[in-house]
């Protein structure tokens, strides 16, 4: 899974992603509003911890644009202790929770469960299931009742960020930007490659039409598989 940290203060911006890294999210960070809500704009993070007291851009003029422009992404608010109308603004446009300053860091990890199980994104055991095929993000692999489909990191990386956006569409530049990174070497083709990769673990258990191809644009995970 895949975390924007939105913090002006490069201290905590840094214990933020690596306490997000030593719990295997990948991590994006960026100190200013205007980076951050380029970054957001992107649409290919599972979750945003946001500042609200930004330099250029508020943390809640974020939030309200993003959700005026449809993005669902999860996102837990930093604020000060007396920053109260700040809070009521950000929850009341969209934002999904938040915690004061100093927080502990148990705290944060505690609050970004509890926003992601409520999103539906992961299970109570931090699962992430569609349909019959379970990722299990402590194997690094998926599996369809009990048989594992063997993934590699970039088929595993690229099951997440279908799973995590389930019966949306997703571009070939979202896929690329979120599995690839936006400084990779590769090429967009990588996509269409390794979509061929994955869909052929999953026709091995009847379940290769969980994925619709959405010509010109990229693909949708769609259905219900059907698994004998």
């Amino acid at each position: 899974m895949r975390v924007l940290v939105v913090e002006d203060d490069p201290s905590l911006l840094r214990i933020i992603r690596d306490l997000f890294e030593s719990e295997s999210f990948l991590t994006d960070g960026a100190e200013t509003g205007d980076e951050g809500y380029y970054l957001a704009g992107q649409n290919i993070y599972d979750l945003i911890i946001l500042d609200i007291m930004l330099p250029e851009m508020s943390g809640v003029d974020i939030v309200k644009k993003l959700r005026s422009q449809g993005m669902l992404v999860p996102i837990i608010l930093l604020t000060a202790k007396d920053a109260v109308e700040d809070r009521v603004a950000g929850l009341d446009i969209g934002a999904d929770d938040y915690i004061t300053k100093p927080f502990a860091l148990s705290e944060l990890m505690a609050r970004t469960r509890a926003v992601l199980r409520r999103k539906g994104t992961i299970g109570q055991e931090g699962d992430l299931i569609y349909g019959s095929i379970r990722l299990i993000p402590a194997a690094r692999d998926a599996f369809i009742e009990d048989h594992a489909l063997n993934l590699t990191t970039t088929e595993y990386k690229l099951l997440e960020f279908f799973l995590c956006n389930k019966e949306q569409i997703l571009t070939r530049e979202q896929i690329f930007d979120r599995v690839w990174g936006f400084d990779s070497g590769a090429a967009t083709t990588a996509v269409d490659v390794y979509m061929h990769l994955l869909r052929k673990k999953l026709a091995a258990r009847n379940a290769d039409n969980l994925f619709r191809t959405v010509r010109g644009i990229g693909y949708m995970l769609t259905g219900e598989p059907h698994v004998h």
